[in-house]
Protein backbone atom coordinates (compact mmCIF):
# COMPACT_ATOMS: atom_id res chain seq x y z
CA UNK A 1 0.00 0.00 0.00
CA UNK A 2 1.24 3.48 -0.84
CA UNK A 3 2.00 5.52 2.27
CA UNK A 4 -0.60 8.24 2.74
CA UNK A 5 0.53 11.00 5.12
CA UNK A 6 -1.99 11.46 7.90
CA UNK A 7 -3.43 14.91 8.69
CA UNK A 8 -1.23 16.35 5.96
CA UNK A 9 -2.91 19.73 5.56
CA UNK A 10 -3.65 20.13 9.26
CA UNK A 11 -0.08 19.35 10.33
CA UNK A 12 1.61 21.60 7.78
CA UNK A 13 -0.93 24.37 8.41
CA UNK A 14 -0.09 24.03 12.09
CA UNK A 15 3.56 24.71 11.35
CA UNK A 16 2.63 28.01 9.65
CA UNK A 17 5.35 27.44 7.05
CA UNK A 18 7.24 30.55 5.98
CA UNK A 19 9.13 30.88 2.72
CA UNK A 20 12.78 30.29 3.45
CA UNK A 21 12.00 28.92 6.91
CA UNK A 22 13.87 25.94 8.28
CA UNK A 23 11.94 22.85 9.37
CA UNK A 24 12.84 19.46 10.80
CA UNK A 25 10.77 16.40 9.96
CA UNK A 26 12.01 14.10 12.70
CA UNK A 27 10.11 11.06 11.41
CA UNK A 28 10.53 11.43 7.64
CA UNK A 29 8.91 8.14 6.62
CA UNK A 30 8.10 8.46 2.93
CA UNK A 31 8.31 12.25 3.03
CA UNK A 32 4.70 13.28 2.48
CA UNK A 33 4.72 16.01 5.11
CA UNK A 34 8.24 17.14 4.20
CA UNK A 35 7.38 17.55 0.52
CA UNK A 36 4.34 19.65 1.40
CA UNK A 37 6.55 21.90 3.56
CA UNK A 38 8.94 22.31 0.63
CA UNK A 39 6.03 23.00 -1.71
CA UNK A 40 5.05 25.88 0.56
CA UNK A 41 8.54 27.34 0.45
CA UNK A 42 10.22 25.83 3.49
CA UNK A 43 13.60 24.12 3.72
CA UNK A 44 13.47 20.67 5.32
CA UNK A 45 15.95 18.49 7.15
CA UNK A 46 14.55 14.99 7.50
CA UNK A 47 15.53 12.38 10.07
CA UNK A 48 14.67 8.69 9.96
CA UNK A 49 16.23 5.53 11.39
CA UNK A 50 14.86 3.36 8.57
CA UNK A 51 17.32 2.82 5.71
CA UNK A 52 14.42 2.37 3.27
CA UNK A 53 13.05 5.79 4.19
CA UNK A 54 16.43 7.46 3.72
CA UNK A 55 16.88 5.71 0.37
CA UNK A 56 13.46 6.93 -0.80
CA UNK A 57 14.16 10.58 0.04
CA UNK A 58 15.04 11.56 -3.51
CA UNK A 59 16.17 15.18 -3.68
CA UNK A 60 15.26 15.94 -0.07
CA UNK A 61 17.93 16.14 2.63
CA UNK A 62 17.45 13.21 5.01
CA UNK A 63 19.95 11.83 7.51
CA UNK A 64 19.80 8.46 9.19
CA UNK A 65 19.18 8.85 12.87
CA UNK A 66 16.67 8.82 15.70
CA UNK A 67 14.44 11.82 16.36
CA UNK A 68 15.67 11.57 19.93
CA UNK A 69 18.97 12.95 18.57
CA UNK A 70 17.30 15.95 16.97
CA UNK A 71 19.36 18.59 18.78
CA UNK A 72 22.69 17.03 17.78
CA UNK A 73 21.60 16.37 14.19
CA UNK A 74 20.31 19.91 13.68
CA UNK A 75 23.53 21.44 14.96
CA UNK A 76 25.72 19.06 12.94
CA UNK A 77 23.75 20.14 9.89
CA UNK A 78 24.87 23.71 10.57
CA UNK A 79 21.54 25.05 11.79
CA UNK A 80 21.47 26.87 15.14
CA UNK A 81 17.68 26.96 15.40
CA UNK A 82 14.63 26.14 13.30
CA UNK A 83 11.19 27.52 12.52
CA UNK A 84 9.34 24.28 13.06
CA UNK A 85 9.60 20.65 14.14
CA UNK A 86 7.24 17.89 13.00
CA UNK A 87 6.97 14.39 14.43
CA UNK A 88 4.61 11.79 12.94
CA UNK A 89 4.91 8.96 15.43
CA UNK A 90 2.99 6.34 13.49
CA UNK A 91 4.47 3.29 11.78
CA UNK A 92 4.46 3.94 8.06
CA UNK A 93 2.32 1.93 5.66
CA UNK A 94 5.39 0.42 3.92
CA UNK A 95 6.69 -0.79 7.30
CA UNK A 96 3.33 -2.35 8.18
CA UNK A 97 2.70 -3.80 4.75
CA UNK A 98 6.13 -5.37 4.26
CA UNK A 99 5.80 -8.76 5.96
CA UNK A 100 9.55 -9.07 6.35
CA UNK A 101 9.64 -6.16 8.79
CA UNK A 102 7.56 -8.08 11.31
CA UNK A 103 5.36 -5.20 12.49
CA UNK A 104 1.99 -6.64 11.54
CA UNK A 105 0.06 -9.51 13.12
CA UNK A 106 -1.95 -9.76 9.89
CA UNK A 107 0.98 -10.83 7.67
CA UNK A 108 3.39 -13.66 8.28
CA UNK A 109 6.98 -12.62 8.60
CA UNK A 110 9.97 -12.81 10.94
CA UNK A 111 9.23 -11.48 14.43
CA UNK A 112 11.57 -8.50 14.02
CA UNK A 113 9.97 -5.03 14.45
CA UNK A 114 13.24 -3.07 14.31
CA UNK A 115 12.88 0.27 12.54
CA UNK A 116 16.67 0.31 12.20
CA UNK A 117 17.66 -3.16 11.08
CA UNK A 118 21.39 -2.53 11.39
CA UNK A 119 21.45 -3.78 14.99
CA UNK A 120 19.69 -4.20 18.30
CA UNK A 121 17.34 -6.78 19.74
CA UNK A 122 14.33 -8.05 17.84
CA UNK A 123 10.84 -8.79 19.09
CA UNK A 124 11.74 -12.49 18.86
CA UNK A 125 14.68 -11.92 21.20
CA UNK A 126 12.35 -10.41 23.79
CA UNK A 127 9.66 -13.06 23.54
CA UNK A 128 12.10 -15.96 23.57
CA UNK A 129 14.56 -14.88 26.23
CA UNK A 130 13.03 -12.35 28.64
CA UNK A 131 11.54 -13.47 31.96
CA UNK A 132 7.81 -13.64 32.57
CA UNK A 133 8.10 -10.66 34.89
CA UNK A 134 9.88 -8.55 32.27
CA UNK A 135 7.43 -9.52 29.52
CA UNK A 136 4.52 -8.64 31.78
CA UNK A 137 6.12 -5.27 32.46
CA UNK A 138 6.58 -4.59 28.74
CA UNK A 139 3.04 -5.63 27.81
CA UNK A 140 1.53 -3.59 30.63
CA UNK A 141 3.69 -0.46 30.27
CA UNK A 142 3.78 -0.06 26.49
CA UNK A 143 0.68 -1.96 25.42
CA UNK A 144 -1.55 -1.15 28.38
CA UNK A 145 -2.57 -4.79 28.13
CA UNK A 146 -4.83 -5.72 31.08
CA UNK A 147 -4.05 -9.43 30.65
CA UNK A 148 -0.29 -8.89 30.54
CA UNK A 149 0.49 -11.40 33.30
CA UNK A 150 -1.66 -14.13 31.74
CA UNK A 151 0.03 -13.69 28.36
CA UNK A 152 3.55 -13.53 29.78
CA UNK A 153 3.09 -16.67 31.87
CA UNK A 154 1.59 -18.55 28.92
CA UNK A 155 4.59 -17.63 26.77
CA UNK A 156 6.97 -18.89 29.46
CA UNK A 157 5.06 -22.16 29.82
CA UNK A 158 5.17 -22.68 26.07
CA UNK A 159 8.91 -22.01 26.06
CA UNK A 160 9.80 -24.07 29.13
CA UNK A 161 7.37 -26.97 28.93
CA UNK A 162 6.89 -27.37 25.19
CA UNK A 163 10.20 -26.03 23.92
CA UNK A 164 8.50 -23.45 21.71
CA UNK A 165 10.43 -20.66 20.05
CA UNK A 166 8.49 -17.75 18.66
CA UNK A 167 10.04 -16.74 15.33
CA UNK A 168 7.10 -15.63 13.14
CA UNK A 169 4.49 -12.90 13.50
CA UNK A 170 1.48 -15.08 12.80
CA UNK A 171 2.82 -17.74 15.15
CA UNK A 172 2.76 -15.26 18.05
CA UNK A 173 -0.51 -13.66 16.95
CA UNK A 174 -2.24 -17.04 16.69
CA UNK A 175 -0.84 -18.10 20.06
CA UNK A 176 -2.26 -15.00 21.76
CA UNK A 177 -5.53 -15.34 19.86
CA UNK A 178 -5.89 -18.93 21.00
CA UNK A 179 -5.12 -17.95 24.57
CA UNK A 180 -7.45 -14.97 24.84
CA UNK A 181 -10.07 -15.47 22.18
CA UNK A 182 -11.57 -12.54 20.30
CA UNK A 183 -13.64 -10.41 22.66
CA UNK A 184 -13.95 -7.25 20.61
CA UNK A 185 -13.35 -5.86 17.16
CA UNK A 186 -9.61 -5.62 17.81
CA UNK A 187 -7.27 -8.55 17.29
CA UNK A 188 -6.26 -9.88 20.73
CA UNK A 189 -2.58 -9.50 19.83
CA UNK A 190 -2.88 -5.76 19.06
CA UNK A 191 -1.60 -4.49 22.41
CA UNK A 192 1.20 -7.05 22.66
CA UNK A 193 2.51 -6.19 19.20
CA UNK A 194 2.38 -2.48 20.05
CA UNK A 195 4.28 -3.10 23.28
CA UNK A 196 6.98 -5.19 21.61
CA UNK A 197 7.44 -2.62 18.85
CA UNK A 198 7.78 0.21 21.35
CA UNK A 199 10.27 -1.73 23.48
CA UNK A 200 12.38 -2.90 20.53
CA UNK A 201 12.69 0.66 19.22
CA UNK A 202 12.83 2.48 22.60
CA UNK A 203 10.00 4.62 21.29
CA UNK A 204 9.12 6.24 24.59
CA UNK A 205 12.71 7.08 25.42
CA UNK A 206 13.20 8.50 21.93
CA UNK A 207 10.02 10.54 22.19
CA UNK A 208 11.00 12.10 25.50
CA UNK A 209 14.43 13.05 24.14
CA UNK A 210 12.82 14.41 20.97
CA UNK A 211 10.44 16.59 22.98
CA UNK A 212 13.28 18.13 24.97
CA UNK A 213 15.57 18.48 21.96
CA UNK A 214 12.83 19.85 19.74
CA UNK A 215 12.04 22.63 22.18
CA UNK A 216 15.73 23.54 22.42
CA UNK A 217 16.24 23.93 18.66
CA UNK A 218 13.03 25.89 18.05
CA UNK A 219 13.48 29.63 17.70
CA UNK A 220 11.02 31.95 19.45
CA UNK A 221 7.84 31.86 17.39
CA UNK A 222 8.75 28.42 16.03
CA UNK A 223 6.14 25.70 16.11
CA UNK A 224 6.19 22.09 17.29
CA UNK A 225 3.63 19.75 15.67
CA UNK A 226 3.23 16.12 16.74
CA UNK A 227 0.93 13.41 15.41
CA UNK A 228 0.34 10.43 17.70
CA UNK A 229 -1.54 7.18 17.16
CA UNK A 230 -1.63 5.55 20.61
CA UNK A 231 -3.21 6.90 23.77
CA UNK A 232 0.04 6.29 25.64
CA UNK A 233 2.16 8.53 23.43
CA UNK A 234 -0.60 11.11 23.12
CA UNK A 235 -0.74 11.48 26.91
CA UNK A 236 3.01 12.08 27.05
CA UNK A 237 2.85 14.73 24.31
CA UNK A 238 -0.24 16.36 25.81
CA UNK A 239 1.39 16.66 29.24
CA UNK A 240 4.71 17.96 27.86
CA UNK A 241 2.95 20.62 25.80
CA UNK A 242 0.66 21.57 28.68
CA UNK A 243 3.61 21.91 31.04
CA UNK A 244 5.30 24.37 28.68
CA UNK A 245 2.10 26.30 27.99
CA UNK A 246 1.67 26.49 31.75
CA UNK A 247 -1.05 28.40 33.56
CA UNK A 248 -1.62 31.60 35.50
CA UNK A 249 -1.76 31.25 39.28
CA UNK A 250 -3.38 33.81 41.57
CA UNK A 251 -1.17 35.31 44.27
CA UNK A 252 -2.32 35.86 47.85
CA UNK A 253 -1.08 39.44 47.74
CA UNK A 254 -3.02 40.07 44.55
CA UNK A 255 -2.25 39.68 40.90
CA UNK A 256 -1.08 36.46 39.30
CA UNK A 257 2.01 34.72 37.99
CA UNK A 258 2.75 32.22 35.26
CA UNK A 259 3.61 28.67 36.37
CA UNK A 260 5.07 26.14 33.96
CA UNK A 261 8.16 24.64 32.36
CA UNK A 262 10.68 26.77 30.49
CA UNK A 263 10.87 27.55 27.65
CA UNK A 264 7.36 28.94 27.67
CA UNK A 265 4.97 28.09 24.84
CA UNK A 266 1.54 29.05 23.56
CA UNK A 267 -1.06 26.47 22.56
CA UNK A 268 -1.90 26.58 18.84
CA UNK A 269 -4.38 23.69 19.09
CA UNK A 270 -6.57 23.91 22.19
CA UNK A 271 -7.48 20.25 21.82
CA UNK A 272 -6.24 17.45 19.63
CA UNK A 273 -7.01 17.72 15.92
CA UNK A 274 -8.37 14.46 14.47
CA UNK A 275 -8.96 13.21 10.96
CA UNK A 276 -12.25 14.05 9.32
CA UNK A 277 -14.68 11.48 8.01
CA UNK A 278 -13.42 11.81 4.42
CA UNK A 279 -9.82 11.12 5.43
CA UNK A 280 -10.79 8.17 7.61
CA UNK A 281 -12.78 6.69 4.71
CA UNK A 282 -9.75 7.05 2.44
CA UNK A 283 -7.17 5.94 5.00
CA UNK A 284 -8.40 3.82 7.90
CA UNK A 285 -5.06 4.25 9.69
CA UNK A 286 -5.88 7.91 10.26
CA UNK A 287 -8.75 6.97 12.58
CA UNK A 288 -6.62 7.03 15.74
CA UNK A 289 -4.39 9.98 14.76
CA UNK A 290 -4.22 13.05 16.98
CA UNK A 291 -2.37 16.27 16.15
CA UNK A 292 -1.19 18.75 18.78
CA UNK A 293 0.71 21.99 18.07
CA UNK A 294 2.39 24.59 20.27
CA UNK A 295 4.41 27.73 19.52
CA UNK A 296 7.55 28.61 21.43
CA UNK A 297 7.12 32.00 23.10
Amino acid sequence: MEHVPVLLKEAVDGLAVKKGGRYVDGTFGRGGHAREIVRRGGEVLGIDRDDAAVAAAGDLKVVKGNHGEIERIVHEHGWDEVDGVLLDLGVSSPQLDEAGRGFSFLRDGPLDMRMDRSGGVTAADLVNFESAERLEEIFRAWGEEPRARQIAKAILRARDERGMRFERTLQLADFIGGLLGRRSGHHPATRVFQALRMEVNDEMGGLKRALEGGMKVLKPGGRFAIITFESLTDRVVKKFFADHVGRMRSLQQGGEEWVGEEPRAVAVTRKAVVAGEDEVNLNARSRSAKLRVIEKA
